[in-house]
């Protein structure tokens, strides 16, 4: 047997790992396992939320679709407020590579500044409001530059047909379609409705390819009181004597007093709904609820009211006015006349305060205080208008010992226009205070007008009924002449009050009102009107009665109302509704010295400012209308020479001198002469020519 040649495997030496490079290897492979599973960890459970919605933010994109607001109408349901649909831009800035060069591109077309632009959309990364509200044609022109990242949206905006008719009682609208004012605001839950949402999902190429809607729904149409007739009526109106009279503002009320209907609420000054943002804050207040003023002899009606409801006077009860002076705890109140013994009904005719106060006196404080709450006044009316104020009147606890004086002739209170014309109305209807409303109804849902106050009985029919003749003398043979109306009759009342200014009775600044209702038997409206600080004449009867003359007739007509008022008895000067009263010869002679006196005294109404008396000397008999005091130091007339009839009026506040104006436009002359040394008090003449 052969032997194999084969020769022997070599062997193989594998190199031996030491123990302590085996450990390392291992630990490190192990801190690699721990990092790996942490950050897994990390992104899986800790910061899973938050990845989640960067993924769903890439692939899904909520679009807001906002409903159409829903329309406000009159009450022949002609359109006061509606929406248009309009487009807006906005961006996604996350998908902007150069903002530099698109904001360059965009802000000609819109209109604005680049830098605006390009500050826009640092904002957010995600959206972020470009414009809004722009025309179609703009969004198209918007679309044809094909910006990466910038996009168009279908959007809605609000439009007041009529622009700054009732723009007090409208409010407005912010750029997101929020009621901020009115009744946009106070009924914007019912107006605005509910948005639908709209969730797109998009691939990585931003392409949609699924969407789930939320259905919303329209905001519902409104119906008011208003008459967008009646409104321009007393529009018109109310500036036209605001522009003759040099009126800082002004409020008109137009009331149907059988319902408490507000066909008319006007504030004066006025804005532009439409471009809110250009007006100023005191142009945006509702005067007509937020407005509060002394409302001076008008408030005589809770004093005459109430006396006759208990039964302390009657209106053919005389009453000595003690030629025209009272004392009421160490102060000593004026008329504007020194009349003597009249009736009761002839002292509310001429605006008697001392026969107010002792007709207050008798009720008492309580007594008048329960009148005063019973009427409405000092709290809020509820109409369906957000910010109406409850007026001041305080308690008869806090009441000073000449409040009894004070009050009865309408100071030391104070009233908003719709607690006023309220209070008229329910003497006009019988009696009963009516809430006043401005919303009539809201489009498909009855049950979504708000709740309204109960009507109330404030006095009996007969107190009501005397009241109504009672106010029907005013206006035929009282301070009220001049709102006599053509064809109707009219009862109301003047009222002219000093305004507070820097803690005291202003001599230069007064309100000066009427409020009243026509006709006399059927009242068919009831209107109040304001004048806040008319220059030169100010007496609410040539200032207030007369343009209460110019709404009722205007507003009549058109209301198609009867008149009761015959050509026959115009010629007489009488009114139905008013007997007769017979007088003997004396009586009718005093009657008609009292008439006359207060035609030449054009000062028919006005509040007498209560300051202690203070005489030196050999006292004279006190000018009507004022408190006898020692006379001030002289000052120096200054020179009104080109200037408008505001400053004029502004400079006289501040000297103390009483202003006489006759004229408009630019002061031409004037007397006392520039540099003249008067005493406080004094009048000065100035002449205005355009």
């Amino acid at each position: 047997m052969r032997r194999s040649s084969l020769s022997p495997r070599p062997q193989i030496r594998t190199p031996s790992i030491s123990p302590r490079r085996l450990l390392a290897f291992g630990g490190f492979l192990a801190a690699w396992i721990l990092v790996i599973v942490g950050r897994l960890y990390g992104l899986q459970i800790i910061e899973y939320v938050r990845w989640v919605s960067v993924q769903k933010g890439q692939e899904q994109h909520t679009v807001t679709v906002m409903p159409l607001r829903g329309t406000i109408y009159d009450r022949h349901h002609r359109p006061l407020a509606i929406t248009l649909p309009v487009d807006s831009v906005y961006a996604r800035p996350r998908e902007i590579s150069d903002r530099r060069m698109e904001a360059s591109l965009l802000a000609p077309v819109l209109g604005v500044s680049a830098a605006d632009v390009e500050e826009r959309f640092s904002h957010s990364q995600s959206f972020q409001w470009v414009s809004r509200g722009i025309s179609r044609g703009l969004a198209g022109r918007v679309r044809d530059l094909d910006l990466k990242g910038i996009y168009t949206e279908k959007d809605s905006k609000r439009f007041y047909p009529h622009g700054a008719l009732a723009a007090a009682v409208m409010g407005f609208t912010g750029v997101d379609d929020q009621g901020l004012a009115g009744i946009e605001s106070g009924l914007n839950t019912l107006i605005a409705g509910r948005p639908s949402k709209m969730l797109v999902e998009r691939d990585a190429r931003r392409q949609s390819f699924h969407s789930t809607e939320q259905q919303g729904h329209a905001g519902a149409d409104v119906t008011l009181t208003l008459d967008e007739n009646i409104q321009y009526i007393a529009e018109k109106a109310l500036a036209d004597a605001i522009e003759q009279h040099h009126a800082a503002g002004g409020v008109a009320v137009v009331e149907n007093p059988l319902t408490g209907e507000i066909l008319a609420m006007v504030s004066q000054p006025t804005f532009d709904p439409n471009h809110y943002e250009q007006a100023q804050p005191g142009e945006r207040m509702d005067r007509a609820i937020q407005w509060v003023y002394e409302p001076g002899s008008m408030f005589k009606i809770v004093t005459y009211s109430g006396v006759l409801e208990e039964g302390l006077a009657s209106p053919d009860e005389m009453i000595d006015c003690q030629m025209g002076s009272i004392t009421i705890a160490g102060h000593v109140i004026h008329d504007d006349e020194r009349f003597g013994t009249m009736t009761v009904e002839q002292a509310l005719a001429h605006s008697s305060n001392v026969a107010a106060i002792k007709l207050g006196m008798r009720l008492g404080d309580e007594g008048l205080y329960r009148y005063i709450r019973k009427f409405g006044f000092g709290s809020r009316t509820g109409i369906d208008l957000p910010g109406e104020e409850a007026g001041l009147l305080e308690p008869p606890s806090r009441w000073s010992a000449i409040s009894i004086g004070a009050i009865p002739m309408g100071q030391e209170v104070a009233v908003t226009a719709l607690q006023l014309i309220s209070a008229y109305s329910a003497i006009a209807n019988g009696g009963v205070l009516m809430p006043p409303r401005i919303l009539e109804q809201v489009a498909g849902d009855a049950d979504a007008v708000p709740r309204r106050a109960q009507p109330r009985r404030v006095v009996s029919p007969r107190t009501a009924e005397l009241m109504r003749q009672m106010f029907a003398m005013v206006v035929s043979d009282g301070t009220g002449k001049a709102a006599q109306l053509d064809g109707y009759s009219a009862a109301g009342k003047t009222g002219t009050g000093q305004k507070v200014v820097n803690g005291v009775y202003s001599h230069s600044r007064h309100v000066s009102s009427f409020v009243g209702f026509a006709p006399v038997e059927h009242p068919a409206v009831a209107v109040l009107v304001s004048l806040d600080s008319p220059v030169g004449v100010y007496y609410a009867a040539e200032v207030a009665a007369p343009l209460f003359k110019v709404i009722a007739d205007q507003t009549l007509a058109y209301l198609n109302v009867p008149k009761d008022r015959p050509a026959s008895l115009l010629a007489h000067g009488g009114q139905p509704g008013i007997p007769a009263k017979a007088t003997n010869d004396a009586e009718e002679r005093q009657l008609a010295s009292l008439a006359s006196k207060r035609m030449l005294s054009d000062s028919p109404d006005t509040l007498p400012e209560v300051k202690p008396v203070a005489l030196t000397g050999n006292p004279r008999a006190p000018a009507p209308g004022t408190v006898t005091l020692t006379k001030g130091p002289l000052v120096t007339v200054p020179d009104f020479t080109g200037l408008a009839a505001r400053p004029v009026a502004d400079k006289c506040e501040a000297l103390g001198v009483e202003l006489l104006m006759v004229g408009s436009g630019l002061a031409s002359e004037q007397d006392p002469p520039a540099g003249s040394q008067v005493s406080a008090g004094t009048t000065v003449k100035v002449r205005f020519v355009r």
